[in-house]
């Protein structure tokens, strides 16, 4: 069995969580009744067992409503329980050991006994955590490794991210409509358990309810009666929550509260089309005069202050506007308050996403700029035009089901409702690539990561095509990892788990009576997350000039140059950087990293498709992993030196681009979007550049769309700004920032990430 760290890091967290609101003793108990009922339960059915360790989770981990709440609905997490994604606790039945032993620390100060508690749950967990089972079957000593082990070229988790919900069917039938719908299929099979412990779900759902009414009305009675407005507040908390505990909602504040309540018991931290789900309810109560254009975006703003409270990161995805939409007006006048919000408060979550396409208003795209330009960040653009023929490709439906496309956490895509699309599985390309000049032979750490296949000495290579076929072998090899894999992953989480709440809402798990990994969901789907791909293409190009067109160097020289991380070599790496790069509109370096690009995509592609997935795709990401596995990865022939940070997803390696804005556009537009589910592409530019050209950046934005661009996110800063902020944070405890598919608050970073997005060029009047 491969030895790896339990405690290592599992997922990016930029945002400082909210402690846990109950008592440390409490906390110890809940964790130890839940560990007693998981050993209870090992000889139940998988569901069974689920169900019974959430009834300790709901509705006890509710946390009380906080003043500006206007919806209920907190919830804290533990290091130990049950979850979907590692952002908030962990998935299926999980321990976190690095966050149990800081508890274990935190509560020993309360007394010994209680750490030697904490260490029998500890002892338990480690034959029962299902990251750590999933480790112990998946991991090698050398080639794959846990997430996030960056001395691996490919590392592998299990996760169920991006679960995007049917909430129309949540809203359209309420909790009662929901257990009809179940009962009736359960007539036909009544044996059926994952019917019988879905309706039990269900009552979950009406227990928490009613807990979170009582919270409303006692939090009413201490009010003293100058509270008025509050007071009335409480009511209709309590009144909604009444009223939602079995019905379907009829205002827009009780689909609003539903919607909440389902989702945080999911363990969904995306959320989907909230225009098109919840608009025709907000457009009803404003026509009717329930609200007020105020109160419609005090809610939403309430919304948003409650998914940045739960500090998922890269997540709390909202999409608003483009194509497939059942109701365009009313989800119109969602978005525009939306936009609103997004400008005012810019938080660094939810990831706030606007569809565009050939309809999308000019007052959308001015409401969008504005926002941009006040610094949020937010919205990012994705152009339906382009997106939703390539995900009919990508993913192998027709287009009225591709318009259901949503993105989530570092822009991977999903179909809401109906298929799984987590990224379990992160490749290096540039590792191999350093790997592979160097025989096999990882320059950072000494180990021979070939696997099964034979180095190649590069004094023997005598020609381009020779040297790329080689470096293809070695990824074929790490391809065939990454898909084996991503599906064993999904087999592993359905050996021990259902996923129930995900399932009820997720097609066709009732119709066919299975949880959606047993062969529930309609279309079980995947991606697999690349990195330094530019770096790569780039390498390629100078290794074919430099040594195959020109004749400079040689393959040994520049490799002997590599391995001195250029010391003594500075000639050398003075002309690896001089070598055409991406993201100058160069047809050299666009086309060496477009035919890259399309290996590594169709080959990941095929490998889904051949192993029984209805799509596996790859997604040109990066979040601060770029710069993490950057630092244990070796110099490489772009110029690069040892330990630097590879290239953002997309986009050039920071400062490679010269040629301006829409040089940098056009070479971003360059690859074919149906070969991949997700692509970043970040832009930087100042203040003065960006607002006082709201016109010209609204034309270069369409016509880089035009051209066949996918995708845009934007960072409008000052120049200096940035370096300031390093220097006195203090002073910029807002400065919010694009590091990927996700934005954080530049100060919170490390240093290390906050040098990458320092490099980036950022955009500014001549």
């Amino acid at each position: 069995m491969v030895k790896f760290d339990v405690e290592g890091s599992q997922n990016v967290e930029v945002s400082k969580k909210i402690p846990c609101e109950k008592p440390l003793i409490r906390q110890l108990e809940i964790m130890e009744t839940y560990t007693a009922v998981h050993k209870k339960y090992s000889g139940s059915s998988k569901a069974r067992r689920e169900v019974e360790c959430l009834k300790v989770i709901f509705p006890e981990m509710f946390r009380s409503i906080e003043r500006q709440d206007l919806i209920a609905g907190r919830l804290d997490f533990l290091p130990i329980g049950f979850g979907t994604v590692t952002s908030i606790g962990g998935v299926g039945h999980y321990c976190v050991f690095n966050k149990l032993r800081a508890f274990q620390r935190e509560i020993e100060t309360q007394g010994k006994e209680y750490a030697q508690r904490v260490e029998t749950l500890y002892q338990y967990w480690l034959d029962h955590d299902l990251k750590t089972i999933y480790c112990r079957d998946m991991l090698t000593e050398t080639t794959l490794g846990r997430f996030i082990d960056v001395e691996y070229p490919l590392i592998a988790t299990v996760r169920l991210s991006g679960m995007m919900l049917d909430y129309p069917k949540l809203l359209d039938n309420g909790i009662s409509g929901l257990k009809r719908i179940i009962k009736e299929k359960q007539q036909q099979d009544p044996e059926n358990e994952f019917y019988q412990t879905s309706l039990e779900c269900l009552d979950i759902i009406t227990a928490s309810a009613d807990t979170l009414r009582e919270k409303a009305l006692k939090q009413m009675e201490e009010l003293p009666e100058s509270e008025g407005k509050r007071k009335k507040e409480l009511q209709r908390i309590a009144d909604g929550l009444a009223k939602v505990r079995t019905e379907k909602p009829e205002t827009f504040h009780e689909a609003l509260q539903l919607f909440w309540l389902y989702a945080l018991h999911a363990g969904v931290i995306n959320y989907g089309r909230l225009d098109d789900f919840l608009g025709p309810y907000l457009a009803a109560d404003l026509d009717s005069g329930k609200l007020s254009e105020q109160e419609a975006y005090d809610y939403l703003k309430s919304l948003w202050t409650m998914i940045e409270n739960r500090r998922t990161t890269v997540n709390g995805r909202v999409i608003v506007g483009g194509k497939g939409r059942k109701h365009p007006k009313e989800a119109d006048r969602f978005m525009h308050i939306a936009l609103k919000v997004c400008k005012d408060c810019r938080y660094v979550e939810p990831q706030f996403t606007l569809r565009v396409d050939k309809d999308t208003t000019e007052e959308t795209w001015q409401e969008a700029l504005d926002a941009l330009g006040a610094g949020a960040t937010y919205p990012t653009l994705y152009n339906d035009e382009v997106h939703v023929p390539a995900v009919a490709y990508g993913m192998r439906v027709d287009e009225e089901t591709a318009k259901r496309y949503v993105p989530f956490g570092c822009t991977e895509f999903v179909l809401w409702g109906q298929s799984t699309g987590t990224p379990n599985i992160c490749i290096n390309l540039l590792k191999i690539l350093t790997i592979y000049m160097n025989e096999g032979i990882d320059p950072m750490d000494g180990h021979n990561k070939l696997g099964d296949v034979k180095p190649r000495k590069m004094k023997d290579i005598t020609s381009f095509e020779e040297f790329y076929d080689g470096y293809k072998e070695l990824l074929d090899y790490y391809m065939n990892l990454s898909v084996k894999a991503q599906y064993a992953s999904y087999g592993i989480m359905n050996d021990h788990v259902s996923f129930l709440f995900n399932s009820i809402l997720m097609d066709d798990c009732i119709a066919r009576g299975k949880a959606l990994l047993d062969g529930g969901v309609r279309y079980l789907g995947g991606t697999c997350e690349t990195y330094g791909n530019i770096n790569a293409s780039d390498s390629l190009m100078a290794v074919k000039h430099l040594v195959f067109d020109t004749g400079k160097y040689t393959l040994p020289q520049l490799e002997t140059a590599m391995l001195a991380n250029f010391e003594g070599y500075e000639e050398i790496r003075k002309d690896c950087i001089a070598c055409d790069k991406y993201g100058n509109d160069l047809d050299t370096a666009d086309g060496m990293a477009n035919d890259f690009y399309e290996f590594i995509a169709k080959g990941i592609r095929d490998r889904g498709i051949a192993i029984g997935m209805q799509y596996y795709l790859i997604v040109i990401s990066n979040n601060s992993l770029n710069t993490e596995w950057g630092i244990r990865t070796g110099a490489s022939p772009d110029g690069r030196l040892s330990g630097m940070y590879m290239n953002p997803a997309n986009n050039p390696q920071g400062g490679a681009d010269k040629n301006g804005p829409t040089a940098l556009l056009n070479s971003l537009a360059t690859f074919d979007a149906k070969y991949h589910a997700g692509s970043v592409q970040n832009i930087k530019f100042s203040r003065s550049m960006f607002n006082g050209n709201k016109a010209l950046i609204e034309a270069m934005f369409k016509a880089y769309f035009a051209k066949g661009g996918c995708h845009i996110m934007v960072t409008v800063v000052d120049k200096g700004e940035l370096e300031n902020a390093m220097v006195h944070p203090e002073k910029y405890p807002d400065l919010i920032v694009r590091v990927a598919g996700y934005s954080a608050v530049f100060v919170n970073l490390d240093r290390s990430v906050q040098e990458e997005l320092l490099s980036r060029s950022l955009y500014e009047e001549a």
